[in-house]
């Protein structure tokens, strides 16, 4: 195992309309996809795309959706260790002008306990919140054993506040922000309390707002993509966890700013695709983007 993931799993279905049909009506979308979904899990796939295959921990449902994910995990050769749900959670998604409306249908309530995995080999840990008693146990004890725990903050969960205690790497939205009731430099501040030695805010299309080692903060911009190639952002956040995460175990001796200026690179291929699946980058496509808004490597 070179790493672990945690999340809840979600199968999405994302489509390109210019009307939404309400009451006794109908209407053809331009385009849809169908993919796996969730923070964590979209962050695994990733990762594995890129090159380095993760182990996850993610709920799974003994339905067709469920084999239609465990298909998907195993043409990455990413390793299940399932959690039983009873029925497997369903995303709605209808990206419009850069930004994204969700319906979500989930099945939260585990059925089992979650499974005790041997973390020899580990070098990364990444959670997203969900399945919250095994992102506690898994974060002490890599904390402990000095594994890199990496944790998206994408909005407040019940055990936010505790879990952070335990993570070295958080990059947060600005959803939390907002349900903090928290500016970008406020939250850094918090995030600093909670003894996170490198964190950030994810702010869109104003980039991300980061703080390293040493306290320092800085902002990395977001790449100027033209607007009208802005094809879905959905799914951009967990890429750009899942590309970090990755640049880490690759290349451990390079600074932060590296991995995510590398993760900039790869959710910027992600919003240009429609679907989590296309949007995932390989090394080449993330050296393409770069070339083409003249980052240097």
């Amino acid at each position: 195992m070179q790493a672990l993931f945690i999340g809840q799993t979600y199968i999405d279905v994302t489509f390109i309309t210019d009307h939404m049909p309400t009451g006794d009506e109908k209407h053809v979308a331009k385009a849809y996809a169908v993919s796996f979904g969730g923070n964590a899990v979209t962050a695994a796939f990733c990762c594995a795309k890129l090159g380095i295959v993760p182990d996850l921990i993610a709920t799974v449902a003994n339905d067709w959706l469920g084999r239609m994910f465990q298909d998907m995990s195993a043409k990455y050769g990413i390793s299940i260790h399932p959690r039983k749900v009873n029925s497997s959670s369903l995303s709605f998604i209808m990206p419009k002008d850069g930004k994204r409306a969700i319906v979500r249908c989930r099945d939260d309530e585990h059925i089992h306990p979650f499974p005790l995995l041997n973390l020899g080999g580990c070098r990364a840990l990444h959670v997203d919140g969900h399945q919250p008693d095994a992102a506690i146990h898994y974060a002490k004890l890599c904390r402990e054993a000095g594994i890199l725990t990496s944790l998206d903050g994408g909005g407040l969960r019940a055990n936010t506040h505790e879990l952070l205690e335990f993570i070295d790497v958080a990059i947060v939205a600005e959803r939390l922000c907002e349900q903090m009731d928290l500016t970008p430099e406020k939250m850094l501040e918090y995030l600093k309390s909670r003894g996170c030695r490198v964190a950030g805010v994810t702010m869109g299309e104003r980039g991300l707002l980061w703080y390293d080692e040493t306290g320092t903060t800085h902002t990395l911009p977001a790449l100027p993509i033209p607007r009208e190639r802005v094809l879905d952002t959905n799914g951009a956040g967990d890429v750009f966890h899942g590309a970090y995460v990755y640049s880490y175990l690759s290349n451990p001796g390079k600074s932060w700013h590296d991995h995510f200026d590398f993760a900039r690179a790869a959710s910027t291929f992600k919003i240009q695709h429609l679907g989590n699946e296309a949007g995932l980058p390989t090394l080449p496509d993330i050296e393409a983007v770069r070339q083409e808004f003249g980052v240097r490597v």
